[in-house]
């Protein structure tokens, strides 16, 4: 079969500005530097990040997809605004999912996958102590995937990272508190301390807890808000 080289590099470039630009908006809107509703018109994007509007247009699809973004007739793109309500689901859909992917990954985990894990974690930590909020939501997101993706569970692992980009923009708000950096740092160091010695029932058990107590410090902080 004849391949036309030029094209498939072509839309191997593409496809790399378009992981590149997927990344940026991700990071931006998990940062809160893109609030909710606000409004993201694909030719300023593209200006900002120095691409044409096509990758910007595929990152958008794909943020899309994650929930990030919503596609909303005569407005465009907007980054999505979640009640109290959606918030609640999805973090119980992570307290059924997670627990499940951390006891197929501990099972499969190599040295090589503890120190990726530890690697993002002391970025965590270090991030958690300057107090630089830019970067949390990225680096939790990151952190728990790692541990993760060693489950192999490719459909369920997408399912999980979707959630957890949906609410780490919003989990952040939990550790502005006094006890929110402490209290993260004990329970994600607590769970790759029990997935290096291969405590499942443990390290789901705190994958749940987790789970569940950052659920009901954002869901009371947003309640105090109004």
């Amino acid at each position: 079969m004849d391949v036309d080289l030029k094209k498939l590099q072509r839309k191997l470039v593409t496809q790399t500005v378009a992981d590149a630009a997927t990344q940026e908006l991700r990071r931006r809107i998990m940062s809160g530097e893109y609030p909710d509703d606000m409004p993201l018109r694909q030719d300023a994007l593209a200006r900002e990040l120095g691409v044409s509007r096509n990758p910007v247009r595929e990152a958008l699809t794909r943020l899309e997809n994650e929930g990030l973004v919503a596609l909303k007739p005569y407005c465009g793109y907007v980054v999505t605004a979640l009640s109290a309500e959606e918030i609640a689901e999805l973090f119980d859909l992570r307290g059924q999912l997670e627990p499940e992917l951390i006891k197929h990954a501990i099972p499969k985990m190599r040295p090589e996958d503890f120190e990726k894990a530890g690697a993002i974690l002391n970025s965590y930590e270090v991030g958690l102590d300057a107090a630089d909020i830019r970067h949390w939501g990225e680096l939790n997101l990151s952190y728990h995937m790692a541990l993760y993706e060693p489950s192999g569970r490719r459909r369920t692992l997408e399912m999980v990272r979707g959630l957890l980009a949906n609410t780490d923009r919003y989990t952040r708000l939990v550790l502005t508190l006094d006890e929110g950096p402490d209290d993260a740092k004990d329970d994600h160091s607590g769970l790759l301390e029990y997935c290096r010695k291969g405590n499942v029932a443990q390290a789901m058990a705190l994958t749940s807890d987790h789970i569940f107590r950052a659920k009901t410090n954002l869901l009371a902080m947003l309640e105090r808000a109004g």
